[in-house]
């Protein structure tokens, strides 16, 4: 790779890396190219971005999007979005169904994160499912106040 390519995909990757608030870094090595590919169609469905990268182009351009704190070492797969909670379960729901794809660590908000901080946010419900427990939850006064209004006509017809 020469210097001018390398310069362009640190910019790239800084560039990405700044304007997301989740990165995780995963090993995948003994994957297939099949398997690696399903990984990159469900994250492309969440619009969360996969890359293999060199480590010393990915330190740089964590370094420069003001990450820092983690040791890159041997083989990496970089996940990122701008939802934590979705890139924290792409990497963990992966991980279950492939035992050679491995989470390590990443970045959660711009702070280092563990694996057991990744499983936690992986855990969480997802967007959509916060917005239709909130839809649910202002939804339920009305919906109690028709089941009232309705059990009441019923009394009152019975009682006519």
């Amino acid at each position: 790779m020469l210097k001018s390519e390398k310069a362009e995909v640190i910019e790239q990757l800084t560039t990405s890396f700044a304007n997301t608030t989740a990165v995780v870094i995963c090993d995948y090595k003994g994957l297939t190219v099949s398997q690696l590919e399903e990984l990159r169609k469900s994250a492309k469905a969440k619009d969360t971005s996969v890359q293999v990268v060199k480590n010393t182009l990915a330190f740089i351009a964590l370094k420069n999007a003001g990450m820092t704190g983690i040791e890159i070492k041997d083989t990496n797969i970089f996940i990122w979005s701008d939802d934590v909670i979705g890139a924290a379960k792409i990497a963990a729901d992966f991980a279950k169904t492939n035992e050679k794809f491995v989470l390590k660590a990443g970045y959660l908000d711009k702070e280092p994160a563990d694996i057991a901080k990744i499983e936690a946010f992986a855990k969480l419900p997802g967007r959509e499912e916060l917005l239709g427990m909130l839809a649910a939850t202002w939804m339920a006064p009305i919906t109690n106040m028709v089941v009232g209004i309705d059990a009441l006509r019923r009394k009152l017809e019975e009682e006519a």
